[in-house]
C-alpha cells in the first residue's frame, strides 16, 4: 500500500476513532466530522492524478460545499445548544427534553 493511501486510511480512521470514543463536547465532534471531510476531500482530489484518469473535477468540490454547509449547520447547533443549555457538553443534552 502506498503511503499516500496510508496517510488517508490512518487520519479518516483516527477521526472516526476520535469521533466514537471522545464525545464530551460538541465542539471536539465538530472537529472529527470536519477532518473526517477533509481527509476524504484529499483522497478524491488526488485520486484522478494517481490513476491517470480524466479528472472528475466536479467531486472534489461538492463534496467540499456539503462540508462547508455541514460546518455551518454544526456551528448553528453548536450556539443554539449554548445558549439554551448553557454549555456544549454533550452529556448535559437530552432528546426527551427537546
Amino acid at each position: 500500500m502506498p503511503l499516500l493511501h496510508l496517510s488517508f486510511y490512518s487520519a479518516f480512521t483516527l477521526s472516526s476513532l476520535g469521533l466514537a470514543f471522545h464525545r464530551a463536547h460538541f465542539i471536539s465532534a465538530l472537529l472529527c466530522l470536519e477532518s473526517m471531510m477533509l481527509s476524504m476531500y484529499i483522497a478524491l482530489s488526488t485520486w484522478p492524478v494517481e490513476n491517470q484518469t480524466p479528472s472528475l473535477a466536479l467531486t472534489p468540490i461538492f463534496m467540499l460545499a456539503f462540508s462547508a454547509c455541514e460546518a455551518g449547520t454544526g456551528l448553528a447547533m453548536l450556539v443554539a445548544s449554548t445558549r439554551t443549555h448553557g454549555s456544549d457538553n454533550l452529556q448535559n443534552l437530552n432528546l426527551l427534553q427537546c
